[in-house]
Protein backbone atom coordinates (compact mmCIF):
# COMPACT_ATOMS: atom_id res chain seq x y z
CA UNK A 1 0.00 0.00 0.00
CA UNK A 2 1.26 3.45 -0.92
CA UNK A 3 1.26 6.05 1.86
CA UNK A 4 1.68 9.82 1.75
CA UNK A 5 4.91 9.77 3.74
CA UNK A 6 4.12 13.08 5.40
CA UNK A 7 3.45 15.20 2.31
CA UNK A 8 1.68 18.51 2.85
CA UNK A 9 -1.37 19.98 1.17
CA UNK A 10 -1.95 23.68 1.75
CA UNK A 11 0.69 23.51 4.49
CA UNK A 12 -1.05 20.65 6.34
CA UNK A 13 0.44 17.18 6.77
CA UNK A 14 -1.91 14.67 5.10
CA UNK A 15 -2.28 10.92 5.32
CA UNK A 16 0.25 8.87 7.26
CA UNK A 17 3.79 10.06 7.81
CA UNK A 18 4.73 6.49 8.79
CA UNK A 19 3.57 3.21 7.22
CA UNK A 20 1.96 1.70 10.30
CA UNK A 21 -0.04 -0.73 8.17
CA UNK A 22 2.99 -2.35 6.53
CA UNK A 23 5.52 -1.98 9.33
CA UNK A 24 7.71 -4.93 10.31
CA UNK A 25 8.27 -3.44 13.76
CA UNK A 26 6.86 -5.91 16.28
CA UNK A 27 5.55 -3.16 18.57
CA UNK A 28 3.80 -1.38 15.71
CA UNK A 29 2.34 -4.65 14.43
CA UNK A 30 0.98 -5.46 17.87
CA UNK A 31 -0.68 -2.10 18.45
CA UNK A 32 -2.15 -2.05 14.93
CA UNK A 33 -3.58 -5.51 15.54
CA UNK A 34 -5.33 -4.13 18.62
CA UNK A 35 -6.73 -1.16 16.71
CA UNK A 36 -7.93 -3.40 13.88
CA UNK A 37 -9.60 -5.79 16.34
CA UNK A 38 -11.53 -3.07 18.15
CA UNK A 39 -12.55 -1.25 14.97
CA UNK A 40 -13.69 -4.48 13.30
CA UNK A 41 -15.72 -5.41 16.37
CA UNK A 42 -17.51 -2.06 16.43
CA UNK A 43 -18.19 -2.16 12.69
CA UNK A 44 -19.74 -5.60 13.14
CA UNK A 45 -21.76 -4.34 16.12
CA UNK A 46 -23.14 -1.50 14.01
CA UNK A 47 -24.17 -3.88 11.23
CA UNK A 48 -24.11 -1.21 8.52
CA UNK A 49 -25.12 -1.51 4.89
CA UNK A 50 -23.22 1.68 4.04
CA UNK A 51 -20.04 3.14 5.55
CA UNK A 52 -18.52 6.58 5.00
CA UNK A 53 -15.03 7.17 6.36
CA UNK A 54 -14.45 10.87 6.91
CA UNK A 55 -10.73 11.57 6.68
CA UNK A 56 -9.93 8.36 4.82
CA UNK A 57 -6.31 9.26 4.08
CA UNK A 58 -4.76 6.73 1.71
CA UNK A 59 -7.92 4.62 1.71
CA UNK A 60 -6.72 1.62 3.72
CA UNK A 61 -9.93 0.98 5.68
CA UNK A 62 -12.33 1.77 2.81
CA UNK A 63 -10.46 -0.75 0.67
CA UNK A 64 -10.56 -3.34 3.46
CA UNK A 65 -14.31 -2.88 3.92
CA UNK A 66 -14.87 -3.28 0.18
CA UNK A 67 -13.05 -6.62 0.39
CA UNK A 68 -15.50 -7.61 3.13
CA UNK A 69 -18.48 -6.76 0.95
CA UNK A 70 -19.52 -3.44 2.49
CA UNK A 71 -20.72 -0.48 0.43
CA UNK A 72 -17.95 1.81 1.67
CA UNK A 73 -16.66 5.17 0.56
CA UNK A 74 -14.23 7.72 1.88
CA UNK A 75 -13.52 11.43 1.78
CA UNK A 76 -10.57 13.62 2.70
CA UNK A 77 -9.87 17.33 2.32
CA UNK A 78 -6.64 16.67 0.40
CA UNK A 79 -6.80 16.00 -3.32
CA UNK A 80 -3.22 14.72 -3.07
CA UNK A 81 -4.10 12.00 -0.57
CA UNK A 82 -7.35 11.13 -2.39
CA UNK A 83 -5.25 10.50 -5.51
CA UNK A 84 -3.19 8.03 -3.48
CA UNK A 85 -6.37 6.44 -2.08
CA UNK A 86 -7.74 5.97 -5.59
CA UNK A 87 -4.48 4.37 -6.68
CA UNK A 88 -4.47 2.02 -3.69
CA UNK A 89 -8.13 1.19 -4.19
CA UNK A 90 -7.71 0.54 -7.91
CA UNK A 91 -5.08 -2.08 -7.10
CA UNK A 92 -7.78 -3.93 -5.14
CA UNK A 93 -10.62 -3.40 -7.60
CA UNK A 94 -12.22 -0.43 -5.82
CA UNK A 95 -13.79 2.21 -8.05
CA UNK A 96 -12.18 5.68 -7.94
CA UNK A 97 -15.70 6.99 -7.30
CA UNK A 98 -15.46 5.51 -3.79
CA UNK A 99 -13.09 8.34 -2.85
CA UNK A 100 -13.85 12.05 -2.98
CA UNK A 101 -11.93 15.20 -2.01
CA UNK A 102 -14.00 17.06 0.58
CA UNK A 103 -13.32 18.69 3.93
CA UNK A 104 -14.96 17.43 7.10
CA UNK A 105 -16.29 20.95 7.53
CA UNK A 106 -18.22 20.63 4.25
CA UNK A 107 -20.17 17.47 5.05
CA UNK A 108 -23.70 17.47 3.62
CA UNK A 109 -26.47 15.00 4.56
CA UNK A 110 -27.58 14.24 1.01
CA UNK A 111 -24.18 13.10 -0.25
CA UNK A 112 -22.33 12.11 2.91
CA UNK A 113 -24.77 10.32 5.24
CA UNK A 114 -24.37 6.59 5.80
CA UNK A 115 -25.48 3.91 8.25
CA UNK A 116 -22.04 4.13 9.84
CA UNK A 117 -19.74 7.14 9.87
CA UNK A 118 -16.10 6.40 10.75
CA UNK A 119 -13.73 9.22 11.66
CA UNK A 120 -10.46 7.81 12.95
CA UNK A 121 -7.34 9.85 13.63
CA UNK A 122 -8.74 13.06 12.17
CA UNK A 123 -9.68 15.47 14.95
CA UNK A 124 -6.13 15.73 16.30
CA UNK A 125 -5.16 17.41 13.00
CA UNK A 126 -7.88 20.07 13.11
CA UNK A 127 -7.75 23.62 14.38
CA UNK A 128 -11.49 23.56 15.07
CA UNK A 129 -12.58 20.09 16.26
CA UNK A 130 -15.87 21.39 17.65
CA UNK A 131 -17.00 22.65 14.26
CA UNK A 132 -15.95 19.27 12.82
CA UNK A 133 -18.12 17.44 15.37
CA UNK A 134 -21.04 19.69 14.46
CA UNK A 135 -20.49 18.78 10.81
CA UNK A 136 -20.53 15.08 11.70
CA UNK A 137 -23.84 15.57 13.52
CA UNK A 138 -25.41 16.45 10.17
CA UNK A 139 -24.49 13.14 8.53
CA UNK A 140 -24.68 10.57 11.34
CA UNK A 141 -28.00 8.79 10.88
CA UNK A 142 -27.27 5.80 13.13
CA UNK A 143 -23.76 5.24 14.43
CA UNK A 144 -20.37 6.91 14.59
CA UNK A 145 -16.96 5.40 15.36
CA UNK A 146 -14.42 8.06 16.19
CA UNK A 147 -10.88 7.75 17.51
CA UNK A 148 -7.88 9.91 18.41
CA UNK A 149 -4.43 9.23 19.85
CA UNK A 150 -4.54 8.81 23.63
CA UNK A 151 -2.23 11.30 25.28
CA UNK A 152 0.28 11.38 26.83
CA UNK A 153 0.69 7.69 25.95
CA UNK A 154 0.96 8.37 22.22
CA UNK A 155 3.87 10.78 22.49
CA UNK A 156 5.59 8.57 25.07
CA UNK A 157 5.49 5.56 22.75
CA UNK A 158 6.90 7.64 19.91
CA UNK A 159 9.80 8.61 22.15
CA UNK A 160 10.35 4.95 23.05
CA UNK A 161 10.58 4.24 19.30
CA UNK A 162 13.06 7.08 18.96
CA UNK A 163 10.68 9.11 16.79
CA UNK A 164 10.10 12.89 16.74
CA UNK A 165 12.51 13.48 19.62
CA UNK A 166 12.81 17.22 18.95
CA UNK A 167 9.01 17.53 19.20
CA UNK A 168 8.82 15.47 22.41
CA UNK A 169 7.24 12.56 20.55
CA UNK A 170 4.48 14.55 18.86
CA UNK A 171 3.62 13.16 15.41
CA UNK A 172 3.86 15.76 12.62
CA UNK A 173 0.48 17.41 12.06
CA UNK A 174 -1.00 16.64 15.50
CA UNK A 175 -2.17 19.94 16.97
CA UNK A 176 -4.84 18.66 19.39
CA UNK A 177 -4.15 16.35 22.33
CA UNK A 178 -6.71 14.53 24.49
CA UNK A 179 -6.69 12.05 27.32
CA UNK A 180 -9.47 9.45 27.15
CA UNK A 181 -11.45 11.35 29.79
CA UNK A 182 -11.21 14.71 28.04
CA UNK A 183 -12.07 13.22 24.64
CA UNK A 184 -15.16 11.45 25.99
CA UNK A 185 -16.24 14.72 27.61
CA UNK A 186 -15.86 16.59 24.31
CA UNK A 187 -17.66 14.08 22.10
CA UNK A 188 -20.46 13.66 24.67
CA UNK A 189 -21.50 17.23 23.96
CA UNK A 190 -22.44 16.19 20.42
CA UNK A 191 -23.21 12.45 20.50
CA UNK A 192 -24.35 9.70 22.82
CA UNK A 193 -21.18 7.80 23.73
CA UNK A 194 -22.25 4.16 24.05
CA UNK A 195 -18.85 2.49 24.39
CA UNK A 196 -15.29 3.52 25.09
CA UNK A 197 -12.51 1.29 23.75
CA UNK A 198 -8.82 1.86 24.45
CA UNK A 199 -6.65 -0.07 22.02
CA UNK A 200 -3.15 1.11 22.94
CA UNK A 201 -2.43 3.98 22.24
CA UNK A 202 -5.84 5.28 21.08
CA UNK A 203 -9.21 6.25 22.47
CA UNK A 204 -12.02 4.86 20.30
CA UNK A 205 -15.67 5.75 20.86
CA UNK A 206 -18.81 4.05 19.58
CA UNK A 207 -21.54 6.68 19.40
CA UNK A 208 -25.07 7.35 18.26
CA UNK A 209 -27.15 10.44 17.71
CA UNK A 210 -28.26 12.45 20.71
CA UNK A 211 -32.01 12.12 21.25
Amino acid sequence: MKISGGIKDDGIVVGNAYDKYGSDNLIVKRIMKGFHRELADLVEKSGPKTIHEVGCGEGYWVTEWHKQGFDARGSDFSEKVIAIARENGANEGVSPKAFSPRSIYDMAPKQDSADLIVCCEVLEHLEDPRTALQALQKIVTKNLIISVPREPVWCALNLVRGKYISDFGNTPGHIQHWSSKSFVALVSEYFMVNEVRKPLPWTMLYCSRLE
